[in-house]
């Protein structure tokens, strides 16, 4: 009797030691602002963590390698988060990148590298100098594509806006409109125009010359939208569950109804209309004015440089950021996602040399997106002759994203793509504004570094001999010799 009394005492005592440490854990995680998954899901969110750890060392028995998941694999996921907690790039054994499979990159290594006393910082570039009476001077190579407010929560908004001034690269407002918290951090901001006009509508849904003008005190520049690389002939969607109040206010809509943006300008209908609005915009502003849009073919580039020429370089815009086929989105059709528009690998090359033959390639600004995330494929962008590269979520994942894609749903578990607020307390501004700032800058340094060791003195000097891409038959290919640099044509010739 009394070995059984001690031996319930002892279960007790135990049994009670056992919640007292679950109840401890879970208020440490709740509390903790550093992960966002333990935020939201106390206790049980460390066996992501968990897991996470179990797969580095038995993939090989039970797990998928570190570079087979879609839309982004592990390897890399955990190279970003490496570089916004500025934990450094660096591996050890040997890398787990195949350079025999087609595509993969290989960047043609200098016998002399440039020394470190010899390097030079990469210069920024100014959007519309000579032709908008407010240049925009973009200082950063990386920069934050657009995300609408509404897509992403109001804390990922903010922590954007104080990574990207602390960072000193331009936000995109994405097509939803600019709110209070775009503007937060004092960054330079690039304000989208959808198709729907959010925050620049009159209340007829026309493109308002006020507002334009009231924009244009805190905006650097002016972006049209004609589609993106993720659902290109398709307008944005918001599902009605991510329509608040205050979003409703901002876009000028109904709270709690879907808002799905048209598929295309109502007052743009051709190459002549883009280029009016553009003139127009940036004559009211003063502000830089581009083009966003997915490349389908040859043809719209053609006649945007033909009626260039024809009309002449005030007309033109002064940037174009060109979207692959890859691109993402926080609502989309699977079947535009999947099927519509060109890779940014094809499509890029083919901008820049319609805009080498036209001669006007130094009047327009290029700026590339589509899963450009990594030093590598950001300088690979710039061998081709891309000027800055937009990525959106490459700094989703700096914000906590674990690619759980449930962005369309409203249930996030990360607090970066929902309005819920118990799940948006994941997301602790004051610790994530910096990983922003930490992964704009690592991505600026590391694509300095692959400079370097080419044999250049920074990144504006990459060029097409640069790199090699390895091709089917897994030999490599310069991509001076899969893209030749094209001459400049005369005019008649085109």
């Amino acid at each position: 009797m009394v070995m059984d009394v001690l031996s319930y005492g002892i279960g007790t005592l135990i049994g009670f030691v056992l919640l007292l440490a679950v109840v401890f854990v879970f208020l440490s995680d709740v509390t903790q602002k550093k992960h966002a998954v333990l935020r939201s899901y106390p206790v049980i969110g460390h066996l992501r963590y968990f897991f996470e750890q179990l797969g580095e060392y038995f993939r090989q028995y039970f797990f998928a390698g570190d570079r087979e998941e879609m839309p982004f694999n592990r390897a890399t996921r955990g190279w970003v988060y490496r570089l916004a907690k500025n934990e450094g790039g660096t591996i050890g054994f040997g890398s787990t990148y195949n350079l025999r499979e087609p595509g993969a990159l290989i960047f043609v290594n200098h016998p002399f590298p440039v020394l470190e006393e010899e390097r030079l910082p990469t210069p920024s570039l100014r959007l519309g100098e000579g032709y908008a009476k407010e240049p925009f001077e973009a200082r950063s190579i990386v920069n934050i594509s657009g995300m609408s407010y509404g897509a992403i929560s109001a804390p990922a908004v903010r922590s954007l806006s104080r990574g990207a001034a602390l960072a000193g690269c331009w936000l995109d407002t994405g097509e939803g409109g600019l709110s209070p918290y775009h503007i937060e951090g004092e960054c330079d901001i690039v304000m989208q125009i959808g198709t729907a006009k959010y925050g620049v509508r009159s209340s007829d849904g026309q493109l308002s010359a006020e507002r334009l003008i009231e924009l244009g005190r805190f905006v650097s520049a002016f972006e049209i939208k004609l589609s993106q690389g993720a659902k290109p002939g398709k307008g944005g969607v918001l599902p009605a569950g991510k329509v608040t109040a205050e979003i409703a206010q901002i876009r000028g809509i109904e709270e709690g109804m879907d808002s799905i943006s048209p598929n295309r300008h109502r007052d743009i209908g051709n190459v002549n209309e883009l280029l009016d609005k553009v003139t127009w915009i940036r004559e009211l502003t003063g502000r830089p004015v581009g083009v966003k849009t997915a490349i389908g073919g040859w043809r719209f580039m053609n006649e945007l440089a033909d009626a260039i020429l024809r009309r002449g370089l005030a007309c033109a815009p002064d940037f174009l950021v060109v979207d692959g086929g890859e691109g993402g989105s926080g609502a989309a059709p699977q079947a535009l996602a999947d099927h519509m528009g060109l890779s940014i690998d094809e499509a890029l090359p083919r901008v820049i040399d319609v805009l080498f033959e036209a001669g006007i390639r130094e009047r327009i600004r290029v700026v590339a997106s589509g899963k450009l995330l990594s030093p590598a494929r950001a300088a690979w962008a710039l061998c081709v002759g891309a000027d800055f590269i937009n990525t959106a979520r490459g700094f989703l994942f700096s914000l906590g994203c674990i690619q759980a894609l449930r962005c369309h749903t409203n249930t996030c578990p990360t607090g970066v793509a929902t309005h819920n607020k118990r799940l948006q307390r994941a997301l602790v501004v004051e610790e994530k504004y910096v990983r922003v700032a930490n992964y704009a800058n690592n991505m600026n340094r590391e694509i300095d570094m692959i400079a370097h060791s080419c044999g250049v003195r920074h990144a504006r000097e990459l060029r097409r001999e640069h790199v090699r891409v390895v091709q089917a038959s897994g030999q490599s290919m310069a991509l001076n010799m899969q893209f030749p640099y094209p001459e400049a044509k005369p005019r008649a010739a085109r």
